[in-house]
């Protein structure tokens, strides 16, 4: 048996990134069983439609590298791949669920329907239709007067469905309403569409979030009404945030671009989403792995039934640990579109420019947690700061007047070196703190917030080489006046 799982979005919305850990549960097991992924789009909910959403689904699919092997752009044998270009099977299958008296159609107005509903609640039962046009005789209803068609659902009994993850499961067919099948519109309903698809697109695993779990029985009736052999079903579980309520756009995120636009590697992700709520063994330690490494060891049967927490922090590390992987070249031209939409370099980026990024990124290459934090990190060495205040170009436990030797003398070694660059600065520098009496981290400090006017920032000296030497002293000149005003205006006061 080939195994066939599908990725079935509505675009009435973007991909929540929820699901897309469901995705990549699909992906990794038709990737490691050596099956087939399938994309289909089920769009037959007009009213909630979203006009670039399929856009922005296919592209989130492709940035994460969760490539599929039939579907829109890609073609196959059970196609086509988008709902609303299939009602002419929807509307067959639902006729012949009718002419063999398993379904029934129904002209009950939504006013009737409401009202129905409302007297259910009234008496604290489940709002489900009553069956008004159930046993009507055929042809009572006419086709050609606006109706729906219904499923007839047993009364009696229980319908029971095997959960790879959970096993049988199993509801009272009392509970489980006429479901509509075909609506008005003659657009089929998402249980209609979903299990007609499911079965002509040989799907043999359905890998779903658990919330489905209470709507499986109706899907199940539908499949025995057709005569068809169920899929394997396995549910899993939902991703949580922090808070343990269900993941929202409250907790961040939601969607996968914009994992993209806060500076996350697709590898970095896709690894983080595998290990929400699956894990490679008891005992196993490791936590970054290659794709192809996810590949290998994913295990259909180690999903956790336990909902998954989503964790920023996790996240963060991951993608931390997956920059501190990436060569020097390719994480400069990964970082160039987040510099450039912070306005801060121009694209293309001219040559010289070019070089001064190449001096910034191992410069940061082992700060970072995301892309975009490197804009906080290195803006300085881009566009003009303001001069810090007096209380952050007084050295701790220094005097005004000793920082300001300490700045003008580091002027003059600056202006001395034979060679601009990291290496060649921080000997020099470390003596003139030893010949002034002070220890490395008071005269540092006081030059670190003169020249980036940060408290933190990438390593001084490399960061003065990207700066550059007339930038520099322009700095620390302008901080020499901050030290000099404050010091004549104590001179006046005394």
């Amino acid at each position: 048996m080939t195994v066939r799982v599908r990725f079935a979005p509505s675009p009435t919305g973007y991909p929540h990134i929820g699901n897309i850990r469901t995705v990549v549960f699909n992906w990794l097991y038709a990737r490691q069983q050596g099956g087939r992924f399938i994309l289909r789009i089920e769009d037959t909910d007009r009213e909630r439609y979203v006009d670039d959403a399929i856009r922005v689904i296919t592209e989130s699919l492709e940035w994460l590298g969760l490539d599929w092997d039939e579907g829109p752009g890609k073609g196959g044998d059970y196609g086509p791949y988008v709902q609303s270009k299939r009602l002419d099977i929807y509307r067959r299958k639902a006729e012949e669920l009718v002419e063999k008296g398993l379904a029934y159609r129904c002209n009950c107005t939504p006013e009737r329907l409401e009202m129905v509903r409302e007297s259910l609640r009234a008496q604290g039962k489940n709002p489900m239709y009553d069956g008004h046009c159930r046993d009507k005789p055929r042809g009572e209803v006419s086709g050609d007067e606006p109706h729906v068609i219904r499923l007839r659902v047993p009364r009696e009994g229980t319908t029971t469905f095997h959960d790879l993850l959970r096993g049988d499961v199993t509801i009272e067919n009392a509970l489980i309403d006429d479901q509509i099948l075909l609506k008005t519109d003659g657009f089929p309903t998402y249980h209609l569409a979903v299990v007609v698809d499911d079965h002509l697109m040989n799907m043999t695993h359905v890998i779903r979030g658990d919330d489905w779990i209470p709507s499986t029985p109706k899907r199940i009736l539908l499949y025995k009404a057709f005569g068809w052999d169920l899929p394997i079903f396995v549910h899993v579980p939902l991703v949580l945030g922090p808070d343990g309520k269900k993941l929202g756009k409250r907790h961040g995120a939601t969607s996968v671009d914009e994992f993209r636009r806060q500076g996350y590697l697709p590898d970095a992700l896709l690894n983080f989403l595998a290990l929400l709520g699956w894990a490679p063994g008891d005992g196993e330690e490791q936590e970054i792995f290659t794709r192809e490494e996810l590949i290998q060891r994913f295990n259909i049967d180690r999903i956790n039934l336990s909902a998954a927490v989503f964790s920023y922090e996790k996240l963060n590390w991951i993608n931390g640990q997956y920059i501190r992987q990436m060569s020097e070249e390719a994480l400069l031209e990964a970082l160039i579109p987040f510099w450039a939409n912070a306005g801060l370099i121009p694209v293309p980026v001219p040559v010289e420019m070019r070089h001064t990024l190449q001096i910034l990124v191992p410069l940061v290459q082992e700060r970072l947690k995301t892309l975009r934090d490197v804009v906080p990190l290195t803006d300085f060495v881009f566009q003009d700061i303001e001069t810090p205040t007096i209380d952050k170009l007084i050295g701790k436990k220094m005097t005004a007047e000793s920082s300001l030797e300490a700045i003008c003398e580091t002027q003059r070694v600056l202006r001395e070196s034979v060679q601009f660059d990291a290496d060649a600065m921080e000997g020099p520098m470390r003596e003139l703190a030893t010949t002034r009496g002070l220890k490395v981290g008071q005269l540092f400090g006081i030059i670190r917030n003169a020249v980036t006017g940060k408290k933190v920032s990438p390593p001084l000296f490399g960061s003065i080489q990207a700066l550059g030497l007339a930038q520099t002293l322009k700095r620390l000149e302008n901080a020499e006046d901050v030290l000099v005003a404050h010091i004549a205006a104590e001179e006046t006061e005394g």
